[in-house]
């Protein structure tokens, strides 16, 4: 496999959970006051757009602390391997 583009959005129509993270692939987050643009959404895809689940009367999460779960796990998922 090459790159793959994931962005995250409360508007994702996959829990970020459901994805195999591989090395190279791309974490996009959109700006903590208005989240990830639909224009970007669109070109990465429906199926590449990811949110995190929350309680239905969150708005949304903090973006360092979106950003926080989302690459633990990715990196998790990849046994905490270094960088090099």
């Amino acid at each position: 496999g090459g790159a793959r583009l994931f962005g995250l959005s409360t508007k994702g129509s996959r829990c970020y959970a459901e994805v195999t993270f591989a090395k190279d692939d791309f974490l996009v987050f959109g700006p903590e006051t208005r989240g990830l643009p639909g224009s970007i959404r669109r070109e990465i895809g429906s199926e590449r757009v990811l949110r995190i689940p929350m309680m239905a009367e969150s708005r949304s999460l903090n973006l360092s602390n979106a950003a926080a779960i989302i690459v633990y796990e990715a990196w998790r998922q990849l046994n905490f391997a270094a960088g090099s």
